[in-house]
């Protein structure tokens, strides 16, 4: 452990990097490695770097390997047993400010831990942290809280379950009552000295109690908790304000941060905590606050803390948002009807509170200035309709929906009379003077678009209206205008916020005009780029969002999903695609460094969704496209910085190389040899990032061939099948998926070359052994068809009996069951129902019918909908092609198995195919990579291009109709044998039209 040092200082060097961490991860796996790297980090001596390196790493190690099944070597129980009691320790020890970083990463590594050992192999937890409570040593006490907090804050978002609640009560027995004295002892030395020692470590306490107590009572409510309701929240006939109206007026100079700060005061941290118990409270424990006289003070407290737009400062956005949300909670709480219903105290609401707080902020229209993408991240990084009615992180967005909260109150025409005034107001000061308050008509559109709005969904926008707004005459009237308007006529800002409203409205708007008038506005923009401010480019960022909306041109539906076209097609912008793109490239590569060019994902994701839409129209101008696309991956390659922008990068290309080898399949062969140039360089710099990726081009280019493939596709495989490239676990699916289209396109030189038993070997070694894994091992054995040699079949046999014995799983039951039933229905050569049967009775006698009864039976019924066609393909053929099923004791398997069949056929619907199969490519591409983006896209473990990816190759194409050969087959094999008839009868089960 002497290099242990070296090794993580040389993991901070981007050009040492990589060797140290393999060579850290070899050392990971040595008994009492976790306890020479916990001293380490505890070692003050060490270089600063060094030991957050290593508290990093510590975390990092306990979170992949303290589970007993992890996939890489568990830690030792001899290990677990060493580290378990140091943990709080440590958290002691770095207890200084200095030490917050390295104590935040031992702080969850304690509630990692807790999370797998809590309450059974870790009881004195809880007794250690609170016997380490102490008012005479507040930085000490500080760390316990902050530990504490990371244990219980998993309650929040943790399903109700009996496990979760004896843990629960575990901890209410052992932690509610100490809490709830140092509670009251820091509580009562903060608010009774002005003068306190170490202000700011006890504050900083007091904030994580705050937090502590919405942990405690996030799932439900500990009865000392609620003995102790007024000491927190104050006597009901208000004769005492309680702990939490005490903090709401709490501000001691002392700790009151600078006007252009962005980080809270602890005061502001604490306020907002308790507005969050609040609202809680409100939401789950209303007989508490049931009174009005009880609400009442904390409704004036949002008065005091945010009226008139008293918190303007960055800082305090959380706060606002906190005290908004809790407003908003209130009124649709629909208990306090009294406290709102004056027109009075709605106009002190939306005038005193709202407005100001919807207003644009100085920094707000420097950031649009100075980062435009930034600003729109932001703007659209919390619908302006929310469809909980709780959701809105920035103050605007909570500010929204304090008035839709007043309007489904049934307070819709005193809200919405108001509200119109305001706006009448702000449009006429605009028209007086377009130039100098141009403001106030952005925020009458704000206004104007958050009362309008009563339901909403992502795809669809607003779906649900005021119908005391006339949400298109105002579009025209005061909207359209702007979205025609010329570069420099009116402030880029309303032109965003022109489109922003279009986009919520889509779906009561008349969107043909409203589509060119976007399509309009993009041509504005291209055509005079010299004209136009950077400022400009959002709005091409919102013009290819994705807009899907609600129609008749629906593609295809499924139980869970309608797909439509979106609301751009290829027709409307195919004549301005290429200057679009030229605009974007260059504002793209403007900033030169691969660091700066990543950050612009927004950018990077219109460019996706302008390729994604103008489809095979940019064949004229493709390889221009590639090479700029080409450039920026070279560029971010040195170093990838932004997953986002990665994803759409590649997504683009993917998209690019689909709808262009569509248009003509000869442009295949410059595709390749542009791309093949770069992914080369990836694969051999093992830019890791990017290799997952890659494999994904190479094996959509490989997918894309008729004939006989190019010889470099062949001389890769080699590679793939030694251990190295299968170590990184996100490049497993592609790997997967190459070696298929291998397999595919040229099967027959694979196996004259004796490459198919190591593809093989790679499945039945690395993959089916794996949970994590073995689903892409089952993969690529469907994606072999060469099991007519019995010394291939019998390993496989093997290998998948050996993971049911040593590590079943229900996933990997179903994906045995399934592989199986998979097999018969494809009628792979060799690998016939008896022929398996045989095999496994061969290794033990019994064994098919105890597999069959244990396994195959239950899985059977659990089949995804996608798969049950060929589950019923297999089934029919084991039950009619199998002489050894109506043998013996394996005739009751033969009825079990008929059962099963039948109750699919209850199901007819899951028997046909989708609707969506049968769609062109290029249509289920794009609405493929549409359902994407509302996820995201980049997953750490793996991210999919779905624009790769081509429609789902039937596995069974000669039988078209299942119901009907299952039928067919089953009344042949009847007539040959009528016993089976009589088997049927006695089943019980019934197929219609079977005799």
């Amino acid at each position: 452990m002497s290099e242990l040092s070296s090794l993580l200082l040389a993991s901070l060097s981007p050009q040492s990097r990589k060797q140290a961490e393999q060579s850290l991860s070899l050392l990971s796996a040595q008994p009492g490695f976790l306890r020479h790297l916990l001293i380490l980090v505890l070692n003050a001596s060490e270089a600063r770097g060094v030991r957050l390196a290593g508290s990093v790493y510590f975390k990092n190690v306990i979170k992949q390997r303290w589970p007993s099944d992890a996939e890489e070597a568990p830690i030792s129980l001899d290990d677990k047993n060493v580290i378990r009691p140091e943990l709080v320790r440590a958290m002691i020890s770095l207890s200084s400010p200095a030490d917050k970083p390295l104590r935040a990463q031992i702080a969850e590594s304690v509630s990692i831990v807790a999370s797998y050992d809590f309450p059974e192999r870790w009881p004195d937890l809880i007794t250690q942290l609170v016997s380490s409570l102490s008012t005479v040593d507040y930085s000490i006490s500080l760390g316990v809280l902050e530990t504490a907090h990371s244990i219980f804050y998993r309650w929040r978002s943790a399903v109700r379950s009996n496990e979760l609640y004896t843990v629960i009560n575990y901890v209410l027995d052992h932690f509610v009552a100490p809490f709830v004295s140092f509670f009251r002892e820091t509580a009562t030395i903060l608010l009774s000295n002005p003068n306190v020692p170490n202000l700011s470590v006890v504050a900083q306490a007091q904030a994580v109690l705050m937090s502590l107590f919405y942990d405690l009572t996030c799932q439900d409510l500990p009865p000392l908790l609620e003995d102790n309701h007024a000491e927190f929240f104050g006597a009901p006939d208000g004769s005492s304000p309680g702990w939490f109206l005490q903090f709401l007026a709490w501000d001691p100079p002392a700790l009151r941060g600078d006007s252009d700060d962005t980080t809270p005061s602890v005061p502001s941290q604490i306020k907002t905590v308790i507005m969050e118990i609040a609202e809680l409270y409100t939401n789950r424990f209303p007989e508490l606050f049931s009174t009005s006289s009880a609400m009442a003070p904390f409704v004036q407290s949002v008065w005091t803390i945010i009226g008139g737009g008293g918190r303007p400062s960055v800082a305090d956005d959380h706060l606002v948002a906190q005290c908004l949300k809790f407003l908003s909670t209130s009124v649709r709480s629909g208990l306090f009807q009294d406290l709102f219903r004056s027109p009075e105290t709605i106009g002190t609401i939306v005038t005193g509170i709202v407005v100001p707080n919807v207003e644009l902020r100085d920094h707000e229209i420097e950031q649009f200035e100075d980062d435009p993408l930034e600003y729109l991240r932001i703007d659209l990084s919390v619908p302006l309709v929310s469809a909980s009615g709780s959701e809105g992180t920035t103050r605007r967005h909570a500010a929204a929906d304090v008035l839709r909260a007043l309007v489904n109150a049934n307070l819709e025409a005193e809200t919405t009379s108001v509200v119109l005034n305001i706006v009448s107001q702000d449009l006429q000061a605009y028209k007086s003077n377009p130039s100098a308050n141009w403001k106030q008509k952005d925020r009458a559109i704000f206004l104007i678009s958050a009362i309008a709005s009563r339901g909403w969904t992502v795809s669809q926008g607003v779906t649900s209206t005021n119908a005391l707004i006339k949400v298109v005459d105002w579009y025209v009237d005061n909207v359209l205008g702007d979205l025609q308007a010329g570069p420099g006529s009116i402030h880029p800002i309303l032109q965003v916020d022109a489109i922003r409203y279009l986009y919520i409205f889509r779906y009561q708007l008349n969107l043909n005009i409203s589509r060119f008038a976007l399509v309009d506005q993009g041509a504005t923009i291209t055509n005079n780029p010299d004209a136009y401010h950077s400022s400009s480019i959002p709005e091409l960022c919102l013009l290819f969002i994705r807009c899907d909306y609600i129609g008749t041109d629906i593609i295809y539906e499924t139980r869970s999903q309608t797909f439509r076209r979106s609301m751009f097609t290829e027709v409307d912008i195919r004549d301005q695609a290429g200057n679009i793109l030229t605009a974007l490239f260059v504002k793209l590569e403007g900033p030169g460094t691969p660091e700066k060019i990543a950050e612009n994902d927004y950018l990077m994701k219109t460019v996706m969704r302008v390729i994604m839409t103008a489809r095979q129209s940019l064949l004229p101008i493709h390889e221009q496209i590639l090479a700029r696309l080409v450039q920026i991956l070279s560029v971010i390659s040195k170093n990838p910085s932004n997953p986002n922008f990665d994803q759409y990068l590649f997504e683009s290309i993917s998209a690019l190389i689909r709808f262009i080898v569509a248009a003509n399949p000869d442009t295949l062969s410059h595709l390749e040899s542009v791309l093949q140039n770069v992914c080369t360089v990836i694969l051999q710099q093992d830019i890791e990032q990017f290799v997952p990726y890659v494999f994904q081009i190479l094996s959509q280019l490989l997918e894309l061939h008729s004939g006989t493939i190019p010889a470099g596709y062949r001389g890769l495989l080699p590679l793939l099948l030694t251990p190295a490239p299968w170590a990184q676990k996100g490049s497993i699916p592609g790997i997967v998926r190459y070696i298929k289209a291998c397999l595919a396109k040229d099967g027959t030189e694979i196996a004259r070359a004796g490459q198919f038993t190591a593809m093989l070997a790679v499945a039945q070694q690395r993959l089916i052994p794996s949970k994590v894994n073995d689903n892409w091992g089952f993969e690529l054995l469907q994606g072999s068809d060469e099991f007519d040699d019995p010394d291939i079949v019998l390993p496989i046999i093997l290998s998948l009996l050996t993971r049911l014995q040593a590590n079943k799983t229900d996933k990997f039951a179903n994906l045995f069951a399934y592989f199986l039933l998979y097999i018969w229905a494809i009628q792979a050569e060799g690998f016939t129902p008896d022929y398996v049967i045989g095999v496994m009775e061969g290794i033990q006698a019994g064994l098919w019918g105890n597999l069959f009864t244990n396994i195959m039976l239950p899985e059977i019924p659990k089949m995804p909908v996608r798969d049950r066609r060929v589950a019923v393909a297999g089934l029919t053929r084991l039950l009619t092609e199998s002489s050894v099923m109506r043998q013996g004791p394996n005739a009751q398997l033969w009825v079990g198995a008929f059962v099963a069949l039948a109750k699919f056929v209850h199901e007819p619907q899951t028997l046909q195919r989708t609707k969506a199969a049968d769609l062109n490519e290029s249509d289920t591409a794009f609405t493929t990579v549409d359902l994407e983006e509302q996820n995201a896209g980049y997953q750490a473990a793996y991210s999919r291009l779905a624009a790769s990816e081509v429609v789902a190759v039937d596995p069974i194409p000669n039988i078209p109709d299942v119901h009907l050969f299952m039928k067919q087959e089953l009344t042949k094999a009847v007539s040959g044998n009528p016993q089976l008839g009589q088997w049927i009868q006695h089943s019980g089960a019934t197929i219609d039209g079977l005799i």
